[in-house]
């Protein structure tokens, strides 16, 4: 098959051709229709994530079709039109027995732990537990959206954020992840304030929900700016793009008793960012990290798109081809371009 390669950490990958994957026992074989381009993708190609062996294929937000599976799978066929969930849980350690595969003990990561999908095909461990079932009317391109951003920010502000109606978002940072937080909060019934550093992401932010922003390279005290638009300080708060300066405004501009969410990667030199301890002892702040999403908790979120409340089709940016995947994914570091790009040709 043909794949995109890289041999050494921070050098250009190259289009290779490399043996076609085959599924282990409890596994399948994915045709990889459409992945996304994501900014983890960029930290593992950068060398940030130990769990990565050279020659290695990235690649980890895909949707496709099932061609080969397993001796052991029992509940997925050939033809079946899929996506998967970043964190593959193995289904039988303590964390996937209590429902919780996202910090699965033994987890997999296509495109981390194991080739992924900047290729032809992709091998996913453990079917039953992680595939998900695509809406026959889903394009692949909107499917390989979610499995990365969209489903780790719905999870972010649906099960650790606790959002309710009412309540004040403040969203740091509009790229993939932070504009499907904006989507999903506002869908939740909350009012959302996106901040991020160029007027064009914040313009589309507020087309999909934001009932304000703010310009982060424009304003000098961002965390002042939130709670005089609050009225006090946010009810939750998202680092949605993995900075010191993002993470410690999202906690400072919390009202009492707030909640803050870390979505963002906070790897290499920012794995250890500055905190307002003081802050979160005398307001009573609560801290919590949110690492992808349950494939059984796609349910709920599959049936807000199919009632029109969640539109995660308008996240989709540019589609490129699997040559252009190598050039694009060390343009990642830039932040440049808006929504999500999904490499759809092969």
């Amino acid at each position: 098959m043909k794949a995109v390669v890289f041999e050494k950490f921070g050098e250009t990958p190259t289009i290779q051709t490399v043996p076609d994957p085959e599924p282990a026992s409890e596994g399948v074989v994915i045709k990889v229709e459409a992945t996304g381009l994501c900014r983890s993708d960029w930290h593992g190609w950068m060398g940030h994530d130990d769990g990565i062996s050279l020659p290695h294929v990235p690649g980890h937000e895909l949707a496709g079709v099932v061609v080969a599976a397993g001796s052991q799978v029992t509940r997925w066929k050939v033809g079946e039109r899929v996506t998967v969930p970043f964190a593959v849980g193995c289904g039988h350690c303590f964390e996937c027995s209590s429902g919780n595969h996202q910090v699965c003990e033994h987890q997999s990561q296509p495109g981390f732990t194991a080739w992924g999908s900047f290729a032809e095909y992709v091998a996913i461990d453990h079917a039953d537990t992680n595939l998900v079932r695509l809406p026959d009317e889903m394009e692949f391109a909107t499917a390989a959206s979610l499995g990365c951003r969209f489903v780790t920010s719905f999870r972010a502000i649906v099960d650790q954020g606790r959002v309710t109606p009412g309540e004040w978002v403040a969203v740091h940072g509009c790229g993939g992840v932070g504009l499907s937080a904006i989507m999903i909060a506002s869908a939740m019934g909350a009012n959302v304030i996106a901040i991020d550093l160029t007027d064009e992401k914040l313009d589309f932010a507020s087309k999909i929900g934001a009932v304000a922003t703010i310009n982060a390279s424009k304003t000098p005290n961002v965390v002042k700016a939130v709670k005089q638009i609050t009225n006090g300080g946010a009810h939750m708060s998202m680092d949605a793009l993995g900075h010191p300066t993002t993470s410690f405004n999202s906690i400072a501009n919390l009202r009492r008793r707030g909640r803050h969410v870390q979505v963002g990667l906070m790897l290499g030199d920012h794995a250890r960012p500055q905190i307002p301890m003081d802050k979160v002892i005398a307001f009573e702040l609560e801290i919590r990290g949110s690492h992808g999403m349950q494939a059984y908790r796609y349910q709920a979120m599959m049936e807000m798109i199919r009632n029109g409340k969640l539109k995660p089709e308008l996240l989709v940016g540019k589609r490129i081809s699997l040559d252009e995947a190598p050039a694009a994914l060390m343009a990642m570091g830039t932040f440049e371009g808006i929504g999500i790009g999904v490499v759809t040709r092969f």
